[in-house]
């Protein structure tokens, strides 16, 4: 099977949990030393996990100086620690969506996994919305769930890491696959945070799923 590589679609949809703040310490800085001493002056890198992911970040990929650099660079340094479907614990990686509602469904599956753990027949969260437009090349895998089965599996996420840190090790720009919680959706993910342009935040969200069901509710919220 030759590999397939495509642009990104375009525009992109990430949504991110409000309780994280839009702190833009790294959106008004121009040179990667001030970038360097921004992280420390804010004490991202007293945390030692996140002081050895900016290390494994080439400082030609750090990004600063445009709106929203920082949700990118906190996307790349503060990872799960199992990591995520394309990348290990060492280095995050950006993840969005073709489409809002494929988004969505993604995080809603996150949420209704808290919402069993904790016991919780309810679980509502705020999330607030960025566009992204996604640059560079990147291996196109949808409709390979046959061939790709590890890759896809909604319980593993060890083949799919293994692609993913290889696309990340070979220069590859990321990912396109169809999203495994939303039939017919589309995700991408991006290995590289100079890549990400044009990071706009949008609206403001209320999920709310059931840990029993499938179903899922998103309200708008307010400004203000």
């Amino acid at each position: 099977m030759s590999d397939v590589f495509a642009p990104a679609p375009s525009p992109s949809y990430r949504l991110i949990p409000s309780r994280f703040p839009p702190i833009g310490l790294f959106d008004t800085v121009t040179t990667t030393a001030d970038a360097g001493a921004v992280m420390d002056l804010a004490g991202w890198t007293n945390d030692r996990l996140v002081e050895e992911r900016l290390r494994r970040l080439p400082e030609d990929e750090w990004v600063y100086g445009q709106p929203n650099s920082s949700i990118v660079m906190a996307t790349f340094l503060h990872v799960p620690p199992g990591g995520s479907r394309f990348n290990g614990p060492d280095l995050g990686a950006w993840y969005a969506a073709a489409a809002l509602r494929t988004a969505a469904f993604e995080v809603a599956h996150h949420l209704r996994r808290e919402a069993v753990a904790t016991g919780a027949a309810i679980l509502h969260r705020d999330f607030r919305t960025y566009t992204a437009e996604l640059a560079g090349s990147y291996l196109d895998i949808r409709g390979q769930q046959a061939p790709r089965a590890g890759v896809y599996d909604p319980g593993s996420y060890a083949a799919s890491q293994a692609l993913g840190e290889g696309i990340r090790a070979s220069g590859g720009g990321g990912i396109i696959y169809d999203s495994v919680r939303h039939i017919g959706g589309v995700n991408i993910v991006s290995h590289r945070p100079r890549n990400i342009l044009q990071v706009t935040q949008t609206d403001h969200w209320r999920l709310t799923v059931e840990a029993a069901s499938p179903r899922i509710e998103m309200a708008r919220l307010k400004a203000g």
